[in-house]
């Protein structure tokens, strides 16, 4: 019976994500561990600091490229062991904002290098300065990050060991309160940079460079064979060559980056697009090496889970879709509702997946009252929204693990950081509207009328579920047209 197919995605589906919830729960087991690490601190005084350069990748940013160049400049660390590289791929008025704002700073060893092409796209820019860089580590930030201008101080130290090859910061938020969603962004963001991040890297697994706000030793990225602009996450790709080296990472959650979180979803979506194909690029390229080595099991388990996390998107589509015809196989009695409540089982990943939000974000903001009663809302319009780009990264996924290969797209910065600041004319928005849009338009008007269906006939066994797609779907189906389309 064709019903009898849909059932058996479902479940297939439903226990990969329970796999992934098992492996966030003994992420959230180590996270507690975490916080009795040492953490060094230097002194500008300090003898022996080694030199440094700092890596600024540059594409079209004339919104944020001042306030980064300002920020970079007040870094506390000795002038004379600091080189700070602007690798600017510009073909913009950017070239020339960089070119005015580095003169009010000559007192800073700022050496602008500009490239007539993109090769590489942002690897291959990285590449390039690697090879006149001067320092012996090599700290790296976006363009719209403002780095803690203790950064260096703080992070230089873990060097001393000659096993350390990255050190990683923890992302802060600009804007994190200038909407729905790059609060959601920011809910999102903190769950990865505290438990996982912090969970991986307190029993040892591999954990990655999240491509700015951190640290390289030099030597570690030639020894792991320089960047490669074969994936669209060169820093994950790095970092899992590198450990698979026997390199060791640490990471840093009391460093601080702030940055800022795009703003409106055609942005988001082009984040996205990267983060999950590059993902499941590095999955392809990767997992079967990892899965092979010598590494304990719990590393080689968690670099499937670090390294899978982006099918997630798959599998919540397919539970989806076939989510109708299993909803019509219990109304018409062709499948035993003892199935049903058998299903109940999986709520329990969703219970784990919960706690890792509660934690990472609360303990961010100490547990307050009224930070638990924002995560009472967050949470459910989080887990709706990740629905409704369901689609959306679930193509992005199949892409990366399939081989097919697009261009490197950058994600528009806004420099936006309070509420009504105006996104609009922003020249680097994306006019064209994904065939994706139309799709999730689709499903929010289908998994609407499954809600209406449901309370009509009295079968609630899909209400809450169905409801969550409904109200995903349509929050990122008018999301999407309104940023393609409000400033045409």
């Amino acid at each position: 019976m064709l019903i009898n197919l849909f059932l058996v995605i479902y479940g297939l589906a439903m226990c990969f994500v329970l796999f992934y919830s098992f492996a966030q729960a003994n992420l959230l087991w180590h996270f507690f561990k975490f916080k009795d690490r040492k953490m060094p601190m230097a002194t500008i005084n300090d003898k022996g600091l080694p030199k440094v350069t700092v890596q600024l990748p540059i594409f079209n940013e004339k919104y944020v490229v001042e306030r980064l160049i300002e920020a970079i400049s007040s870094m506390h660390y000795p002038k004379e062991k600091l080189e700070i590289q602007v690798l600017d791929d510009s073909t913009d008025e950017t070239a020339d904002i960089i070119k005015n704002c580095l003169k009010a700073f000559p007192e800073v060893n700022f050496k602008y290098l500009h490239r007539e092409n993109r090769q590489g796209f942002k690897a291959g820019a990285l590449k390039e300065g690697l090879e006149v860089a001067e320092g012996e580590l090599i700290a790296i930030f976006d363009a719209d990050f403002v780095p803690d201008p203790n950064f260096l101080l703080k992070t230089v130290g873990h060097f001393k060991d000659d096993k350390v090859g990255m050190v990683q910061s923890r992302w802060g938020h600009l804007n994190e309160d200038y909407s729905l969603f790059t609060r959601l962004q920011a809910f999102a963001l903190d769950a990865h940079f505290m438990v996982e991040q912090m969970g991986r890297n307190a029993q040892k697994a591999f954990i990655n460079f999240n491509g700015t706000g951190g640290i390289w030793r030099k030597s570690c990225i030639l020894d792991a064979g320089d960047w490669h602009a074969d994936t669209l996450t060169e820093d994950l790709d790095l970092s899992y060559r590198a450990q698979q080296k026997g390199w060791e990472f640490i990471y840093r959650p009391d460093v601080v980056s702030p940055a800022e979180l795009p703003p409106v979803m055609s942005a988001i979506k082009s984040q996205q697009f990267r983060w999950t194909k590059g993902g499941a690029e590095c999955a392809r390229k990767h997992l079967w090496h990892v899965l092979k080595g010598t590494f304990p099991l719990k590393v080689k388990i968690h670099a499937a889970a670090h390294l899978l996390n982006s099918t997630l998107f798959i599998a919540i589509l397919l539970v989806s879709l076939s989510s109708i015809p299993v909803w019509w196989g219990f109304y018409k009695g062709l499948i035993p509702l003892e199935y049903f409540k058998l299903a109940a089982f999986f709520l329990f990943g969703f219970v784990i997946i919960a706690s890792v939000y509660f934690f990472a974000n609360l303990n961010l903001s100490h547990f307050t009252f009224k930070s638990f009663l924002r995560f009472l809302w967050e949470l459910p319009v989080f887990l709706a929204v990740s629905m409704g780009l369901s689609v959306h990264n679930a193509q992005a996924v199949w892409e990366g693990l399939t081989g097919k290969k697009s261009p490197f797209v950058r994600t528009p910065k806004y420099n936006l950081a309070v509420k009504g600041s105006n996104w609009v004319s922003n020249t680097y928005n994306q006019l064209k509207i994904p065939p994706t849009a139309y799709l999730e338009a689709v499903l929010a008007i289908v998994f609407s009328v499954m809600v209406v269906v449901s309370i009509y006939t009295g079968t609630y066994e899909m209400l809450v579920f169905h409801s969550m797609l409904a109200l995903g779907f349509s929050l990122v189906s008018i999301a999407s047209f309104k940023s393609y389309m409000i400033h045409r």
